[in-house]
């Protein structure tokens, strides 16, 4: 598996199923009660976030708060203190989130970041979600780690390959290399998910997942 400097490969890959995932996930916080259990879902681009989240909402019922809607327009990695404010805050207490940011409303985008009151769980996914700053609001964690070349394929066939696309690549990545070697999110995470997985496996009902224990640093 190729991988960044600094990141250290995951080892004892194995098959579970998904609903194990999720116990694995609420038995890191047993004492949640009265508000949603917080799991922050990390991991480069094109490692397959989105895609673990949505097969977890489909075992799990559950919401989802995407990283970059809240970054939409205002910062690549510098959001802690709004997403702390506007969701982590809210969704704490036990109260809904309906969160217009400022750069929506100043580009008219429509619409707004929404959790109901009473969602048993919420996926706050995102490049950079698991970093110290956020550990006291997220109550258990997944790194979906891949290889480099899988995950760039696909945000080549996501994104396109042109020259802007290319110099949006280079300007993410100036922050996130430095950002992510610094945080070290694959040896903070409660579970390692393998978002390039070699193991045969049902996508529908199963998952790939690293031994437990966090890697060496």
């Amino acid at each position: 598996m190729r991988l960044r400097p600094g990141e250290v490969e995951a080892t004892g890959w194995r098959v579970v199923p998904l609903t194990s995932l999720v116990s694995r996930l609420r038995a890191a916080a047993p004492g949640v009660s009265g508000r949603p259990l917080v799991v922050g879902v990390d991991g480069r681009g094109g490692a397959g976030k989105s895609t673990l989240v949505e097969r977890l909402r489909r075992v799990c019922p559950s919401h989802v708060v995407h990283t970059d809607d809240v970054a939409w327009h205002h910062a690549y990695f510098d959001w802690a203190p709004l997403l702390v404010d506007e969701v982590l805050r809210p969704l704490h207490t036990g109260r809904a989130v309906a969160f217009r940011p400022q750069a929506w409303v100043a580009r008219g985008r429509p619409g707004a970041i929404e959790v109901p009151a009473g969602a048993p769980v919420v996926w706050v996914e995102g490049t950079g979600v698991v970093r110290a700053a956020l550990e006291p609001w997220l109550d258990a964690t997944i790194w979906v780690q891949g290889d480099l070349d899988e995950q760039e394929r696909r945000l080549v066939a996501r994104d396109g390959d042109s020259p802007e696309q290319r110099r949006h690549v280079a300007a993410w990545l100036a922050e996130e290399l430095p950002f992510l070697e610094r945080e070290r999110p694959w040896v903070k995470a409660t579970v390692v998910v393998a978002g390039t997985p070699e193991l045969a496996h049902d996508p529908a009902t199963e998952v790939v997942v690293a031994a437990p224990g966090r890697p060496e640093s």
